[in-house]
């Protein structure tokens, strides 16, 4: 890959977030491994030079008269998610079977636009919070209100069936319980997180290793139970110890977070001075946070929620109205980002069949 010596240093710095977290490890920087998705770099004829964002294609459709419709998200080069982008900052550029190079397409003839990606997208967060006895004796009262906080800050309000939680937790027994089912309600999940007693638990130790497999395995399920739309999901993990139950090897739990769907992003809380920050960042390899006391535990809740909300926001459908018409064949399609003084572009491909004027 072009970039891949002047970035490579990069990679030994981490995302700090209260002193302490690491960068999303959604972008690898090896193009055989496909981090751009569907797409690839851009053609030379081009001459954009090196890609400062990357532009990950999740999906591509076209729809008749003559839209092209691209979902994909938007990263920086540690794998940090963009939001917020707005369809002024794309261009694009189409290269039929008669081009040299690529033509510019006029933004504002094509009625480009960034479009509610929630027919063909979703996103799940699965909280998950350590109750072993610990925590119920000396942190719940804090962990209640900075998990409340977590909700209000993540959820987006109005609520949409597109965006759920659910919530789970786990003490010494070989299960992770749940607190609430995937919902869309924020109401819904702030209820379950007060409800929570000390005496929910019969178990006072930590499976710490057994949680982070299980909870692996419930996101990994949500991104396939639905089949009709791209989905992407966020594991949020706290504790405040170490395992102790030592009913799962960490190097198992470990390597579950790092074979997991790339569209998977896994975050990890620690509290008090008893846990163990090495093994947290391995597991929240998006980004990890640290409390020193309860005092600081909601800020970082805080921290984390706004980094899911970013994660989930990073993903646009992006739309335009084609100029290629039926019996042009395969055209191929660039889209180039601009954000400040960083640019990406990606390359694809779309078949114009049936194109004909007009686009709804």
């Amino acid at each position: 890959m072009k970039n891949i010596l002047k970035y490579t240093f990069l990679l030994s710095f981490v995302f700090v977030l209260n002193s302490c977290g690491n960068a999303d490890d959604d972008v690898d920087f090896d193009i055989n491994n496909r981090e751009l998705g569907l797409g690839e770099e851009p053609d030379d004829c081009l001459g954009f030079g090196e890609n400062e964002l990357l532009l990950s294609i999740q999906d591509e459709f076209t729809t008749l008269p003559g839209k092209v419709s691209i979902l994909f998200k938007v990263s920086d080069l540690l794998g940090n998610p963009i939001s917020g982008l707005t369809a002024n900052q794309f261009t694009i550029y189409e290269q039929g079977r008669n081009d040299a190079c690529f033509n510019l397409i006029s933004p504002s003839e094509s009625q480009a636009r960034i479009s509610p990606n929630t027919q063909v997208f979703n996103n799940n967060t699965v909280l998950v919070l350590d109750l072993s006895n610990s925590v119920l004796e000396s942190s719940l009262d804090e962990l209640k209100a900075a998990s409340i906080s977590f909700i209000n800050n993540v959820m987006p309000s109005p609520a949409t069936e597109s965006f759920k939680m659910a919530i789970y937790w786990f003490d010494g027994e070989d299960e992770l319980h749940l607190l609430n089912a995937l919902s869309s309600s924020a109401t819904e999940l702030t209820a379950a997180v007060d409800g929570i007693t000390a005496d929910i638990s019969n178990d006072p130790s930590t499976d710490l290793y057994g949680a982070v497999i299980k909870s692996t395995k419930i996101a990994e399920d949500l991104l396939k139970s639905n089949t009709n739309v791209i989905g992407a999901a966020s594991v949020v993990l706290f504790t405040d110890g170490t395992d102790q139950a030592s009913r799962y090897r960490e190097s198992d739990a470990l390597n579950a977070v790092k074979d997991a769907n790339r569209n998977i992003s896994f975050f990890t809380i620690g509290l008090g001075a008893e846990i163990d920050t090495e093994v947290l960042e391995g597991i929240g390899k998006t980004a990890s946070v640290f409390a020193a006391n309860t005092e600081e535990l909601e800020n970082t809740f805080n921290q984390i929620s706004q980094r899911v909300a970013e994660q989930a926001n990073s993903f646009y459908l992006f739309e335009y109205c084609s100029p290629k018409r039926d019996g042009s064949g395969d055209n191929n399609l660039v889209i180039r980002l601009t954000n400040g003084s960083l640019q990406g572009a990606v390359q694809t491909k779309f078949n114009a069949k049936g194109f004909t004027g007009g686009c709804e």
